[in-house]
């Protein structure tokens, strides 16, 4: 929930700024616990898993260094954060490093490529929905996108692939979305022509043996749009 949002409105009927104090106290630890979960896991501090490009990887990504990468596509807003982790310093942020993403548009559809039986419609000479950004001091980088659609035999999901400053990759995967979010996304205004998606995440070749590390920390809602929270750790 947004925070000033909920006291602008006085959502709950708050009716002081102690009894509001002691609520974004509480949102704020619950907050931190969520945050320490993820990080931490089981304790350990592994590489995520690798995955291929797909069929549909970014052709030239040096060209796209883009934090909007929503280009003319239409959708409902998401906002992709990734933070970057380091297993060689004890999942430590990793700075500098160059981040990848692509994923399809609500239809299912890839730029830049198209024209096949794979892809029916055309798209080889546009390229939405891909970008490049480089991670900061603290590990991290952020897209400004819609959600992604689905396309036949494939969950909905984005693609990452993490490269050094020169150009080495250190790491490809791709993320999952939590299933009750999109089906409610696929429900609405200018998705739910193209209807549900075909494969959940546990029926998914990709996801089906590592879903509990792929997949994405969603919130927001239908109006406002959504925020993906997602760490990915590399071995650099």
């Amino acid at each position: 929930m947004d925070r000033k949002k909920f006291i602008r409105n006085g959502i709950l009927g708050i009716a002081s700024l102690a009894t509001a104090a002691k609520f974004l106290e509480s949102c704020s630890k619950s907050d931190n616990d969520e945050t320490d979960s993820e990080n931490s896991g089981d304790g350990s501090c592994t590489v995520s898993p690798s995955e291929t490009k797909g069929p549909f990887p970014i052709k030239t990504p040096s060209q796209l260094v883009l934090e909007n990468i929503k280009s003319d596509r239409v959708g409902i807003a998401l906002l992709i954060n990734l933070k970057i982790e380091n297993t060689k310093t004890d999942c430590s942020p990793l700075a500098n490093v160059l981040v990848d993403v692509w994923h399809c548009d609500k239809d299912g559809n890839y730029s830049e490529y198209g024209g096949t039986q794979m892809q029916q419609t055309d798209y080889t000479s546009v390229h939405f929905l891909r970008g490049r950004q480089t991670t900061n001091a603290n590990g991290e980088v952020s897209f400004i996108s819609i959600y992604p659609g689905w396309y036949q035999g494939r969950a909905p999901h984005v693609h990452v692939e993490v490269l050094s400053a020169s150009g080495t990759s250190l790491l490809v995967t791709q993320i999952a979305f939590p299933e009750t979010i999109s089906n409610q996304v696929y429900s609405s205004t200018n998705y739910a022509a193209h209807g549900q998606a075909d494969t959940s995440n546990t029926s998914d070749n990709v996801f089906s043996d590592s879903l509990s590390e792929e997949l994405a920390t969603m919130t927001g809602n239908l109006t406002d749009g959504y925020t993906l929270s997602k760490t990915i750790t590399v071995s650099a």
